[in-house]
């Protein structure tokens, strides 16, 4: 992977924090107020991997951004131990102004091409969520049948991937097909929850696994099947997990 070229950027507005590659390229928001709210669609609808794996032991994270999804995960599902990859230390560097828990024994912000630290781990992780955006966008190997290859490798049985990929983007298409193919059609996404924001859950074989039940049934209907219901959707596991 290259190595990044634009620094981020922080901006305050009130209660509202923003992480910019770019003005207006948000890739991260935190209300002050709450640090540890899920505000953006898109993670919302990426922690709809407890529908599949309600009790994970470990989750791996490709990119760190403002961490939202890092710190939702520390708070709200204490049993699982969270290791984040990413390559920017810039970003890395922010984690105080984004209210990011420091290293401790279940949780660890590594600086790393998570290409490079994916292809190492072997049936390790049970929730892989990659959202790995950098200034142009998804970088290509995070896309890459490689990388997929490596990924589902990663996982233990039954576990769950997770993968934030624009709609419009020109190879949408044939990431789709590399995930179909390394997952052995083993994929689902919930139509419409996250706007353009296209998030797709693929699942690990391994027997009759609760996620390759709940794969099989959002394949078929579609989650909720509207786009207004799955996404509402979304806000219900968040609110559940917040109230456990």
């Amino acid at each position: 992977m290259t190595p990044p070229i634009h620094r981020p950027q922080v901006r305050t507005h009130g209660d509202k924090r923003l992480l910019e590659f770019q003005p207006g390229m948000v890739q991260s928001e935190m209300r002050l107020s709450r640090p540890d709210d899920l505000v953006l669609s898109y993670v919302r609808a990426m922690m709809c991997f407890v529908l599949f794996h309600p009790q994970p032991g470990h989750i791996v994270m490709v990119g760190l951004g403002g961490g939202s999804l890092a710190k939702f995960c520390y708070r709200y599902l204490p049993q699982a131990r969270i290791t984040v990859l990413e390559l920017n230390p810039d970003v890395i560097a922010l984690r105080e102004q984004f209210a990011i828990p420091r290293d401790n024994a279940r949780f660890q912000v590594i600086q790393a091409d998570a290409v490079a630290y994916m292809s190492q781990l072997d049936n390790s992780a049970d929730v892989l969520l990659v959202d790995g955006f950098d200034a142009d966008g998804l970088p290509p190997a995070l896309g890459s049948a490689g990388f997929y290859a490596d990924c589902r490798r990663a996982l233990r049985p039954g576990g769950v991937m997770v993968t934030n990929i624009f709609s419009y983007d020109p190879l949408y298409n044939t990431m789709l097909r590399r995930l179909r193919q390394t997952f052995h059609g083993h994929i689902c996404w919930f139509p419409g929850i996250a706007g353009n924001n296209r998030i797709l859950f693929a699942v690990k074989g391994g027997g009759h696994s609760p996620a390759m039940a709940m794969q099989r049934k959002v394949a078929r209907t579609g989650g909720l099947a509207l786009p207004l219901l799955n996404r509402l959707l979304a806000h219900w596991v968040v609110r559940k997990l917040r109230r456990a």
